[in-house]
């Protein structure tokens, strides 16, 4: 599976960097959809240093011009992991996963065995559309490093009237953006916009992250 990968990296402008966040995409878009552009612009104004990847089955439609459906979860998540041990070698600690939609997913079912301190999911599929019977949640509870998901309220993936009310384990966080789908973006009669969803969600990810940080120096101590 090992293989080497295209790598999007942004630094902040400051020069000082607080971590590195290990970014995949979701499903259906690239590393570069307008989406991660967006949502990258807005990470690195909180210090965040991004490193956005491609699973193999995106790297393969790039290179040929052909859709390709998503590798199996297991060869995802060895690729996730494979490709966190390559950048740490130029990188060094702390480090966080992090992914849009499928890429939190699997994002979520390696955190617990890497290195990274914890994962943030933007918008995380919790059942596929129009399938609310068939969770996929059933690692969450034993999750042992936190998971911080970022949800919109009428997400068709996991929406906060299915999901809120859920026992996911001590290690999730859900942040909940009003009225927002699966992109964060908002019904325009609610007032917001996704540019300012986005902006609340690097904000949500950079405080997570800052509690990561503050819990892995106490448990050190």
């Amino acid at each position: 599976m090992s293989q080497s990968s295209l790598v999007l990296l942004d630094q902040p402008s400051t020069g000082s960097v607080q971590a590195n966040l290990l970014l995949a995409h979701g499903a259906g878009a690239p590393m570069d959809s307008d989406f991660m552009q967006q949502l990258v612009a807005e990470l690195v104004k909180h210090d965040l240093r991004v490193l956005r990847f491609e699973f193999p089955y995106m790297q393969a439609r790039r290179n040929q011009g052909q859709r390709r459906p998503p590798n199996p979860m297991p060869e995802l998540q060895q690729y996730m992991l494979e490709e966190l041990a390559r950048q740490m070698q130029h990188f060094s600690e702390p480090w966080l996963l992090a992914g849009k939609s499928m890429g939190g997913r699997v994002a979520s079912r390696v955190v617990s065995q890497s290195k990274a301190l914890g994962a943030i999911a933007y918008g995380y599929p919790f059942h596929p559309i129009g399938k609310p019977d068939k969770l996929r949640t059933e690692h969450l509870p034993e999750l042992t490093k936190p998971l911080c998901v970022i949800q919109g309220e009428r997400d068709r993936l996991g929406a906060k009237t299915l999901i809120a009310a859920m026992d996911l384990g001590d290690k999730v966080s859900i942040d909940w953006l009003v009225a927002a789908d699966h992109d964060l973006k908002p019904l325009q009669r609610s007032g917001l916009t996704q540019a300012q969803h986005l902006q609340r969600a690097a904000a949500v990810s950079s405080e997570f992250i800052q509690r990561c940080i503050k819990n892995n120096k106490t448990n050190k101590q």
